[in-house]
């Protein structure tokens, strides 16, 4: 049994990631093998039975070793909910206010989630990006001082504004979780899981971030429309609908009030390779450089963290 492994979980609205990692007396990470299954919105077992059938072989091989599940698993239609800690806030914070139980005899912990204010107005809330945050500033020690704002491409994409290495406040958009729904429950798409095509995303990106702010609804329309008059093969719906949707939020957040996007050097963007390339090529139109940066890394940096004290390896407790 190897004492020094974890078990991370990425647990979200669409997919459950599992990670298996061992660290070693540098605080150095090895991922030693990862599964996918069911988000919190697409299960069918009950959350204890699709954890312990996910990762059984890896505790059958490594025994009771940390388990720390993030995301949506710890909302209010997950598992357990865990806290929400305000901003403005450091991520190192999180470690100090895990949610922790027992289920089958395993000790289990649940990363909070993150929340702002907007403008002394309306709420947001995030769950699993607080993590990857916590990852990204592991990165380079550069990472905390300064301004940068992140893009977070998802179901749920976040924008936050970290100042010194502490949160100062986000803004979500549902982007994916439009393309979802309006991909398989709308009139705009006749066939679904079509081959992605960039011009044609490009296009509908160009569309949408060079229209008024107030035309989103009214435009949406035309992925119907162009298709009925063979202006946009049903083939290539999928891709402008994409490109349409993505562009809408690269638009918003260039003209969001909270910050200045000419003040920083470039964006940077930590999400699903695939994502992560289609966001950087919306914000291109715009003339937007971004910074591109592996998630899963970003992820298994930011569980690691929670576990490993940077100044001592040894740190690490069952």
């Amino acid at each position: 049994m190897l004492s020094n492994c974890i078990i991370g979980i990425d647990w979200g609205t669409t997919y459950l990631r599992a990670y298996l990692c061992e660290i070693d007396s540098s605080s150095k990470s090895k991922l030693l093998a990862k599964k996918t299954d069911r988000g919190v919105s697409k299960k069918i077992l009950s959350f204890e039975e699709t954890l312990f059938n996910c990762i059984e072989p890896w505790l059958a091989l490594y025994g009771k070793i940390p388990i720390i599940l993030s995301g949506q698993i710890g909302s209010s239609i997950g598992w357990h909910e865990a806290a929400y800690l305000p901003c403005p806030i450091n991520p190192n914070e999180i470690r100090s206010e895990l949610f922790s139980f027992v289920a089958r005899g395993y000790n289990i912990s649940i990363v909070p989630g993150i929340s702002c204010q907007i403008d002394s107005e309306y709420y947001d809330v995030m769950r699993g990006e607080e993590l990857q945050i916590l990852g990204w500033l592991q990165l380079n020690p550069k990472h905390a001082k300064g301004r940068y704002l992140l893009c977070l491409p998802g179901t749920h994409t976040k924008w936050v504004l970290l100042n010194d290495g502490k949160i100062q406040l986000f803004k979500t958009a549902m982007t994916g979780e439009l393309f979802d729904l309006l991909s398989n429950q709308s009139i705009l798409i006749q066939k679904q899981n079509t081959p992605f095509n960039k011009y044609v995303f490009l296009s509908g990106a160009t569309k949408t971030l060079n229209s008024e702010l107030d035309e989103f609804s009214h435009s949406l329309f035309s992925v119907r429309s162009m298709q009925l008059f063979s202006q946009l093969d049903k083939n290539d719906a999928q891709s402008f609908l994409s490109g349409f949707l993505i562009g809408s939020d690269v638009r918003a957040a260039l003209n969001a009030k909270q910050w200045n996007i000419s003040d920083f050097d470039s964006i940077e963007v930590v999400g699903a390779p695939h994502l992560s390339d289609c966001f950087s090529h919306a914000l291109a139109i715009k003339g937007i450089e971004c910074t591109v940066y592996d998630v899963e890394k970003v992820t298994l940096l930011g569980f690691v963290s929670l576990f490993v004290n940077q100044s001592n390896a040894d740190c690490i407790k069952y």
